[in-house]
């Protein structure tokens, strides 16, 4: 097969194969989004970072948003003017990390570094009838590690997963076992922390987990869980590869997965790595077939793209409103305080552009070119580029960690380090809202050096205070976003080979048990 011409930085022209660019792919078709989103408008509630976004199911009418406060707000886009919380739970003790509506939304499931799912009743939600007084939690399921994700069953209101830090994937059935403590029989016990774990949106018993070693698995219930007798493989029916190569690179590397989603259909899968692009991939391929990036996007100098090695990014596919069908897009937050809408051609074509090298021809090549492999005598699996976003969500003086594609309106929502939703529109009018600002398209740049007051952060920290005590909710976050400031300066951009090498000498735990 031909060879991949990619510049040795991935640069902005760069491309899987010349003209696989999203921009040679326009033939799709045409929708809002396409045309920019240019309007946003802020959600404030919060208090501190918001790290965690949920849509109710069927629809999307309600927004559950939660973060470092502890607080737990609900939105209801029905309202004519979206300004304020219509609800709010409280029960957290920690940070919240994960947020999911059940199937017919009957409950609100909420994880986080207390270590414990807390499932709250929202069946009353939509009449009207949950009472303000209803704050707590009406079940809490405990683990002994921070929960990083819970999935919830698209089939069962009283099914879900959960994940956690200790390695551990419970499979909760309040029809069959309606105590809040855990069996043996409801448990895989990895090896390694599990990061994400998402049931498929269409096909019942099938789920997908992700963990701290790389690895990515799709799996069966059926096999995952239940007696001894009845597993198998811990319910592993296909293991995607996300182990990268580069040529004239000795060692390979294996950025961390952070967060999984699947599109509406089941049929794609994009995982978020740490130090690395979303990766898409089809679930009858252990190979992706593409990566999402802004490499052909025009900078100004000092302007940056995107870049994921700070924060947990959780990302989503969509749709640009319930009567597009056949146009799928992805949407994630990045490190240069944008966020990132990515318009996904179709699996066929996206299959034929990429390229498999086979191991000679690997060798041979000087170039720089990454590609997906099993190992370094494997052939290497190059995905195609889609290096131009969409569009380029603005609007934020920080980090975008989470983001959202309405399943109604044509409307995204992000979120991040500071403590604001943002939604971003095509129109300067909604029907939650009267009026939508145009969004201001400068971004506010990353301090080259340490500022005077971020040093005092910083020096507060190290002595164990608290540098937002005493201050206002503006001033607090101000603080937080020079501390992230210090952080990416530290951490950001990082070259996922030298911050995560992997050689074949080194042992990689498998997906097993322990």
């Amino acid at each position: 097969m031909s060879r991949q011409k990619r510049t040795d930085d991935m640069g902005p022209h760069s491309c899987a194969r010349p003209g696989s660019t999203i921009g040679s792919l326009a033939s799709a078709s045409s929708t809002l989004f396409d045309y920019g989103l240019a309007y946003s408008m802020k959600l404030r509630a919060h208090s501190s970072c918001i790290n965690a976004l949920a849509l109710s199911s069927n629809g999307g009418r309600f927004l559950a948003s939660g973060g470092d406060d502890l607080k737990l707000h609900l939105w209801d886009f029905h309202q004519e003017d979206i300004t304020k919380p219509n609800h709010t739970f409280i029960g957290p003790r920690s940070n919240i990390f994960c947020l999911e509506f059940s199937r017919s939304n009957q409950f609100l499931f909420a994880g986080g570094t207390d270590a414990i799912v807390h499932q709250y009743d929202v069946s009353r939600l939509e009449s009207g009838l949950l009472s303000q007084n209803d704050k707590l939690p009406t079940s809490m399921f405990r683990e002994n590690d921070t929960i990083r994700d819970v999935t919830c069953s698209p089939f069962h209101d009283e099914v879900f997963l959960s994940a956690s830090d200790n390695g551990r994937i419970v499979h909760h059935d309040a029809r069959l076992h309606h105590s809040t403590t855990v069996r043996a029989a409801d448990i895989i016990q990895l090896t390694a922390e599990v990061t994400s774990v998402k049931f498929h949106p269409t096909m019942e018993h099938l789920f997908v987990t992700s963990d701290s070693q790389s690895n990515v698995c799709l799996r069966d219930v059926r096999m995952a869980f239940g007696p001894l007798k009845t597993r198998s493989n811990e319910g592993i029916v296909r293991k995607f590869q996300t182990t990268i190569a580069k040529r004239n690179t000795k060692t390979m590397s294996n950025p961390e997965p952070s967060s999984l989603a699947f599109d509406q259909e089941g049929q794609k899968l994009a995982v978020t790595s740490l130090h690395y692009y979303p990766t898409i991939y089809t679930l009858s391929d252990p190979y992706p077939i593409a990566i999402c990036t802004g490499n052909a996007v025009k900078r100004s100098p000092g302007q940056r793209t995107y870049s994921n090695s700070c924060t947990i990014k959780h990302g989503c596919f969509g749709k640009a409103g319930p009567s597009i069908s056949d146009v799928d897009y992805y949407c994630g937050g990045s490190d240069d305080f944008c966020g990132y809408l990515w318009k996904i051609p179709p699996v066929e074509r996206l299959i034929a552009q990429r390229e498999e090298i086979s191991v000679s021809e690997w060798r041979l090549d000087i170039s720089s070119t990454v590609g997906f492999t099993e190992k370094s005598d494997s052939p290497k699996f190059v995905p195609t580029e889609i290096s131009t976003p969409s569009a380029i969500l603005k609007g934020h003086n920080s980090i975008v960690n989470t983001t959202l594609i309405h399943p109604q309106f044509p409307l995204i929502l992000t979120a991040g380090i500071e403590s604001a939703i943002t939604l971003h529109s095509p129109f300067p009018s909604s029907p939650f809202s009267g009026q939508l600002s145009l969004t201001p398209q400068e971004v506010r740049q990353l301090p080259s050096t340490a500022t005077m007051e971020e040093a005092q952060v910083i020096n507060s920290l190290l002595l164990g205070m608290d540098s937002t005590e005493g201050e206002n909710a503006e001033e607090a976050e101000i603080d937080t976003i020079r501390l992230f400031d210090r952080i990416i300066r530290m951490e950001g951009e990082a070259d996922p080979f030298e911050v995560r090498p992997w050689a074949e000498d080194e042992t990689n735990p498998d997906t097993g048990s322990s």
